[in-house]
């Protein structure tokens, strides 16, 4: 989003409601928001914009269970196929999710996206931009 004098956070507000609250990350220059607000500023932008670049990060983490992770000799039928089977992945940090489930550190991917106003229309959203349906 172009650097508007500070009224980006102004129309960020005006486009997801007031309530919202839109964070600026200083070191990456770019706003953030809640996943459940992206669909509406990215059909928002594309509209006001005509085309934009999404970038989303997605987070790939590796589920195994205590009971691989603790087991002792060689029965596996764990989904690691016996990567982490009694602790041989010793390296990563493991957090522990619910009873037994374990998820590892997460490496980020990015995937872009060109979002563009024609795409946007023809998902449904009208085109005020267009000079159909105005009277005048």
């Amino acid at each position: 989003m172009p650097y508007q004098d500070g009224s980006n956070r102004r129309w960020i507000l005006a486009e997801l409601g007031d309530r919202m609250r839109p964070e600026w990350n200083t070191t990456a220059k770019r706003w953030e928001i809640a996943r459940p607000h992206l669909r509406t500023l990215v059909e928002s932008m594309a509209m006001k914009f005509g085309e934009i670049d999404v970038y989303l990060e997605f987070s790939t983490r590796q589920r195994c269970d205590v009971r691989c992770r603790d087991a002792r000799g060689d029965d596996c039928v764990c989904s690691c196929m016996g990567e982490n089977h009694g602790g041989a992945a010793y390296w990563r940090y493991w957090t522990l999710v619910g009873d037994t489930t374990l998820v590892s550190n997460s490496e980020v991917q990015v995937r872009h996206y060109r979002v563009r106003r024609s795409d946007v229309v023809k998902a449904g959203r009208p085109d005020p931009f267009s000079s159909e349906g105005t009277t005048g």
